[in-house]
């Protein structure tokens, strides 16, 4: 199913499913620098938006002064930015980020912390080549395949997770980023069922 689509500005290699998931995106944004990555694929974002001092100036004029979104505020990262453009000036709410979590870990971390945050406000996931990441407070259904590596991560604690179709399931359990967590465990069937209670679950679902 189309989505749309936000390139961020880590470290990124385009593969061929990722270039086709961005041709087929409705709408393409870029959080500053990630305007860069998509002039590698010939892709024009709709907007590029953050404090601009990562877009190269080739690609600056390649895109268009019309599609240049200004966001100095040094507050808030150009994730963070963009993400709030589109889900409150565009009304977007299914979105799919690229070239959030390489690079430099703190920034990675960070931007966890915004996957957090924003799936509060709409639906969203972080892809890349390997993986896609989501958050979970409550209750999810997350499309998966038997055999698939499923890891459950808490940002900081969960007090109580279930997830049952699991080859190693959780009934309730807590888990902790500096205690107990849910490293590569395996999916047994083609839909995981998840709760969460007492905390934001990551859930990092490897590339089948």
């Amino acid at each position: 199913m189309p989505t749309s689509l936000i390139v961020a500005n880590a470290p990124w290699r385009w593969t061929p499913p990722l270039v086709t998931l961005a041709r087929q995106a409705e709408c393409v944004l870029a959080a500053d620098g990630g305007g860069n990555h998509l002039a590698r694929v010939g892709i024009r974002p709709r907007a590029v938006v953050g404090d601009l001092d990562s877009l190269r100036p080739g690609v600056r004029r390649w895109i268009g002064e019309a599609s240049i979104v200004p966001r100095p505020d040094q507050n808030f990262t150009d994730l963070d930015k963009t993400l709030a453009y589109a889900v409150d000036e565009l009304a977007i709410r299914t979105l799919t980020v690229l070239a959030a979590l390489g690079g430099r870990p703190d920034h990675a971390l960070a931007n966890l912390g915004l996957l957090v945050q924003w799936s509060r406000r709409c639906q969203l996931r972080f892809v890349d080549a390997e993986l896609s990441v989501v958050a979970v407070e409550g209750e999810a259904t997350l499309d998966t395949v038997p055999g698939q590596i499923v890891s459950l991560l808490p940002m900081g604690r969960c007090e109580r997770v279930w997830a049952s179709e699991l080859a190693w399931p959780l009934a309730g359990e807590s888990l902790d980023v500096v205690g107990r967590q849910g490293i590569s465990n395996r999916a047994t069937a083609p839909a995981l069922r998840l709760r969460a209670e007492g905390g934001a679950l990551l859930v990092f679902l490897g590339d089948c």
